[in-house]
């Protein structure tokens, strides 16, 4: 087509079941936004300024390096973003902020200062920032900042501990394909900025009393602790451990007060008896692909220590300790095709990410996923700068909501409201795409995982 405008429209008219709101976000979040330097933060100090800044909790979530990021990386761009309004007339949509100079979708003020978002040179929305939280704005007693420590990401609904930034998993025959956390810290490293590899618990549970403390109105609901895979020890301990420690720790001293969430491999039955045991609620033992083939190429090192069967052998068994509704493992949305190995077609991509919704929905487990950004640091990324067709993504939203119909399932724990208008997860349009049943869905849901046993 001639332009992005009419890709986008075409899908749009395709999919009247899809949001409209979901198809842009999909879009950004596949392909990236460009910033006018008008839509910068005006000092690179983190803690200053009237907007909160990307904090690169995990991964880049970028197209290009920081030394390719031009001003954007110099003047950092915003967290996310808030979609409304405009000739689409969207409702309030949250994106995460992946940044990519190249990209048709530019974020600029126009004469009044005013955000919008512009699409082949036409105003498509209009734009809010998250505003610098209170505790952004307060340091540890050793001086590291909030931001450092625990980040709110999902428009601070979520905190985001990433206590082990780095991964185990290590080099060309042991790294997931697509995953650049090992990248991501020495890019962190090599700019000056601050970025600790391995987080003190006493550290997070200081960052966490400044939340509690400033964040008054108790936007904040859930923690994630993840980080990179453990195969031997770190700091004396195996993966359950180390990840759960903290946990345990944050319990303790915070009883009640979030719902706790830990990403990590699909361990032993045992090893997730010891989260549940350490106060962990929600587990999320991410599968990342269902195609075998794919999961061999792309997840060497899960393949070699774990093994696809056993993996989804251990998620089954999860269910057992969390329930099956508490664990909610994560795919990477658009692998599926990405070159030379990939699926060649939509239909086929569609047809065998469906397969695994199926298998794991079928057993009352409701995956969720993360729209794959192609950080080009990443064998897949580099030699799929466009990452998967935006055709693909909202197939694939179509796919997932058909699927929980069928079995009866609704949205999952620990994510906020659902529903176009009141999402607040913000690396994919899952909950953006579901409906939104009845206006205190999220709560239910969340105090339903706080209190599940």
């Amino acid at each position: 087509m001639g332009s992005r405008t009419a890709l986008v429209e075409d899908l749009m008219e395709r999919f009247p079941h899809v949001p409209r709101e979901a198809v842009f976000k999909e879009d950004l979040l596949r392909g990236g936004v460009a910033f006018d330097k008008s839509a910068l933060s005006d000092t690179a100090n983190e803690a200053a300024g009237d907007v909160k800044p990307k904090s690169y909790f995990i991964f880049s979530f970028d197209h290009g390096t920081l030394p390719e990021l031009g001003e954007a990386a110099l003047r950092r761009p915003p967290e996310e973003i808030i979609l409304t309004g405009g000739p689409y007339d969207l409702r309030r949509t949250v994106v995460s902020v992946r940044v990519n100079p190249a990209s048709p979708y530019r974020v600029a003020a126009d004469e009044e200062g005013l955000l919008g978002l512009y699409l082949d040179g036409r105003r498509i929305a209009d734009v809010g920032v998250p505003p610098m939280p209170e505790y952004y704005r307060h340091t540890l007693s050793n001086g590291k900042s909030v931001m450092e420590v625990a980040p709110t990401i999902q428009w601070g609904y979520l905190i985001y501990l990433t206590v082990f930034r780095v991964c185990q998993y290590f080099g060309a025959k042991e790294e997931c394909q697509y995953c650049d956390i090992n990248h991501n810290w020495r890019q962190h490293k090599a700019a000056g900025r601050p970025y600790t590899g391995v987080k003190d618990v006493e550290e997070v549970l200081e960052a966490l009393e400044i939340i509690d403390r400033y964040d008054t109105q108790k936007a904040s609901t859930a923690y994630t602790l993840t980080g990179g895979a453990i195969t031997s020890k770190v700091a004396g301990r195996d993966e359950a451990d180390f990840y759960g420690h903290y946990a345990k720790a944050i319990e303790e001293r915070f009883p009640g007060r979030w719902i706790g969430k830990v990403v990590a491999q699909a361990l032993p039955k045992a090893d997730v008896q010891r989260f549940k045991d350490y106060g962990v609620q929600i587990y999320h033992p991410n599968f990342e692909v269902w195609d075998r083939r794919l999961f061999e190429l792309y997840c060497p090192g899960k393949e070699r220590y774990v093994g696809r069967d056993e993996w989804h052998r251990r998620i089954l068994d999860s269910a057992e300790v969390f329930g099956a509704r508490n664990v909610i493992p994560n795919f990477v949305a658009g692998v599926e095709m990405a070159e030379p190995f990939g699926f060649t077609t939509v239909d086929e991509a569609i047809a065998s990410t469906t397969e695994g919704l199926r298998f794991f929905m079928s057993h009352g487990i409701t995956p969720r996923f993360t729209t794959w950004c192609p950080e080009p640091t990443t064998p897949l990324g580099k030699a799929n700068p466009q990452g998967a067709p935006l055709e693909y993504h909202i197939r694939l939203l179509e796919a997932y909501r058909q699927t929980m119909d069928d079995f009866g399932l609704s949205s999952p724990p620990g994510y906020g409201p659902p529903g176009p208008g009141r999402a607040v997860f913000s690396v994919s349009s899952f909950m953006d795409s579901l409906p939104a049943d009845g206006p205190d869905a999220g709560r239910e849901a969340d105090a339903t995982a706080r209190t599940a046993s």
